[in-house]
């Protein structure tokens, strides 16, 4: 009987440290693996997606970024399939999306608030304003450089820019962003002035010597901040990243800088996790500050 009693006390024994041992496994399994959504042709997303990517990783995290398109995204996170998307800008354009599933989403706040779509000239050309752009076409070969046809950028240069400015009598060259890009290039290359539309944030303010035209009309729209959002539940199980993403804060030039590096070469996407290790070596200060 003795031995019996014995047995049963060590079986027990066995199977609660068994349990103990699968439940703190498994614990520490979920709480290491984190899913990053990142919307499809978003790089200011792309770029600190890869960004948090590797700080999380050698934090001792299992990172997953999944590229998918806007609105699948907050569909996914409101039913947990992923834990954060980094881009959200707010209060205009992606506001349809909270309005919908904001009662299952968690925003974590804005980490940049210079977010704007923007008419840009190079730093040396003779204006400084929009209402100084039609007496001034000659300078600029009478054209506005712009981008994709289907942009909401092209719709409101069209729409509001052009009539609201009296810039109807000036060429708006609608094409695509790598052929402005080229545009930009070229222009800068030749010393020559050249207008093009564009947003914040976008490497070119890194890569070349331009400026804003200031918009007294405020028909390019305010700024807008890019706000990170996470699934519920977040802040309970994955606490340490909860709080590093709430803190998080970044500015222009460290923004075009990190976007630059990655986007304004021959890289391809298998490349962005070295050229992402050697811009956080360049800048040790800033991204140790993000998880202390």
């Amino acid at each position: 009987m003795k031995k019996r009693i014995i047995s049963l006390v060590a079986g027990a024994a066995v199977a609660v440290l068994a349990l103990s041992g699968c439940s703190d496994s498994t614990d520490a399994g979920d709480n290491k693996d984190l899913t990053i959504a990142v919307f499809n042709g978003w790089e200011e997303g792309q770029a600190v997606s890869y960004l948090w990517e590797q700080i999380l990783t050698d934090k001792g995290y299992t990172v997953t970024l999944t590229n998918a398109n806007v609105a699948p995204v907050y569909a996914g996170l409101s039913t947990g399939d992923y834990d954060v998307v980094l881009d959200t800008w707010l209060p205009a354009t992606h506001a349809t999306y909270m309005e919908r599933y904001g009662d299952e989403l968690e925003d974590l706040g804005a980490w940049f608030d210079e977010a704007q779509l923007t008419i840009a000239v190079n730093e040396d050309s003779p204006i400084q304003s929009l209402d100084e752009l039609a007496g001034a076409a000659d300078s600029f070969g009478n054209r506005i450089v712009g981008i994709e046809s289907g942009a909401g950028l092209t719709r409101v240069t069209t729409e509001d820019v052009i009539p609201g400015y009296q810039l109807e009598d000036m060429d708006f060259q609608v094409s695509s962003t790598p052929a402005m890009l080229s545009e930009l290039t070229a222009a800068t290359e030749n010393d020559e002035n050249i207008v093009v539309t564009l947003w914040q944030p976008h490497w070119a303010y890194d890569a070349f010597p331009i400026r804003n035209l200031e918009d007294p009309k405020g028909l390019l729209g305010t700024a807008e901040g890019i706000h990170s959002i996470a699934r519920i539940g977040l802040a309970e199980d994955k606490a340490e990243v909860y709080g590093w993403l709430r803190d998080f804060q970044m500015n222009a030039e460290q923004l075009y800088s990190l976007e630059n590096a990655l986007f304004n070469s021959d890289a391809d996407a298998s490349d962005y996790p070295e050229i992402t290790k050697k811009w956080m070596a360049d800048n040790t200060e800033y991204v140790d500050s993000l998880t202390t």
